[in-house]
């Protein structure tokens, strides 16, 4: 994909240097990432954070959104959902500068001429996926999206979710700056998921990295990520590369596009396909193996999004859609040399004077 034209806006996700990473976001950068080094990634392209900050300060906006961020009473729930609200549809109301948008219209219609290939417009917070402040998933995602025309709309609706009330509530805990956070926007060729879901490089309950847990699902992944269904389960041994548990529930309904109505659907699981699992035991190690390449490409335990694209063939049809440093057991200290020695000496002496204790 070209973006020559598209001046310091728009970046193809093939085209990034690390140098790109910062104006991109967490989601793009990693993205960009995963395809230098060999990852399937469906293809696309970044507005960058420079639209976004440019768009701040369209006339009258960045004043505006100060006031009525400064206004907002975080311990008053309702207040702050209110003015949140408002915050951002005094955003999505906003026209983007012409020149950003025609950028933007160029870049998608590089990808779909005929103006109608069904793209995801993801969110991509300069905060996000970082060990010490990540709000991955705080802001929106729009699935199947046609046309030039929705592209743009849904950059803007991305910009605006940047104030949810989530997002202004973790920014104050967090002490980062309510507009000094930028966000980039990936447009990404939709993926027709026939399964899909996460996998984590580590045992997200203990934290034993010689683990991989897998949550599957038919259909896209959105519903895993947000644990609105409750997924199948795997764990596979991480050098062996074996299967060793598995948990397959009763799935009712799953998240499909729906070719016709050009819209993801909600549709009913047929009854015999309801507790067959989402993955065969062959899947599940591509995903494993696609995990741990990722793990060793980026050097630390890693947080997974992957999708099986029914439109390619067996084989190639495995997708990463998004990889992030785990931020959970990665953030655990390791007790010091002296502390374990410490703790050693005295359940050997707890051990030792036990009997003596109780005798007294």
């Amino acid at each position: 994909m070209s973006t020559a034209n598209h001046n310091h806006y728009i970046l193809a996700f093939d085209q990034a240097t690390e140098a790109d990473h910062p104006r991109m976001g967490g989601k793009c950068a990693s993205l960009a990432r995963m395809i230098a080094a060999g990852v399937s990634v469906p293809s696309g392209f970044a507005v960058l954070t420079d639209a976004y900050g440019e768009f701040l300060e369209t006339p009258g906006l960045r004043d505006d959104l100060a006031a009525m961020i400064a206004s907002i009473d975080v311990d008053n729930v309702a207040d702050e959902a209110l003015k949140a609200a408002a915050i951002r549809e005094r955003i999505c109301s906003t026209p983007l500068p012409a020149h950003i948008e025609t950028a933007i219209r160029a870049a998608y219609l590089e990808m779909s001429p005929d103006n109608d290939l069904p793209v995801a417009v993801r969110s991509s917070a300069t905060a996000e996926d970082l060990p010490d402040a990540s709000f991955a998933g705080q802001q929106d995602t729009y699935l199947w999206v046609t046309g030039a025309d929705d592209v743009v709309t849904q950059v803007r609706a991305c910009w605006a979710s940047l104030f949810n009330a989530r997002a202004i509530s973790y920014r104050v805990k967090n002490k980062l700056g309510q507009l000094d956070v930028l966000m980039s926007v990936a447009v990404q060729k939709m993926v027709n998921a026939k399964a899909a879901g996460v996998a984590m490089t580590l045992d997200p309950i203990n934290g034993d990295r010689t683990k991989i847990v897998i949550d599957s699902a038919f259909g896209l992944g959105e519903p895993v990520v947000s644990g609105e269904i409750t997924p199948d389960n795997f764990v596979v041994e991480k050098v062996m590369m074996q299967v060793t548990k598995r948990r397959i529930v009763e799935k009712d309904h799953e998240l499909v596009a729906d070719r016709a109505l050009r819209k993801t659907v909600d549709r009913v699981i047929e009854p015999e396909r309801r507790t067959l699992p989402s993955l065969t035991d062959a899947q599940v190690i591509e995903v494993a193996q696609l995990a741990k390449s990722l793990e060793r490409k980026m050097g630390c335990p890693q947080d997974v999004e992957w999708a099986i694209d029914a439109d390619l063939p067996d084989g190639e049809n495995l997708v990463a859609l998004q990889s992030r440093p785990e931020t959970v057991w990665s953030q655990k200290k390791a007790p010091s040399a002296s502390k374990t020695y410490s703790m050693g000496i005295e359940g050997v002496l707890g051990t030792l004077l036990s009997p003596l204790t109780a005798k007294n």
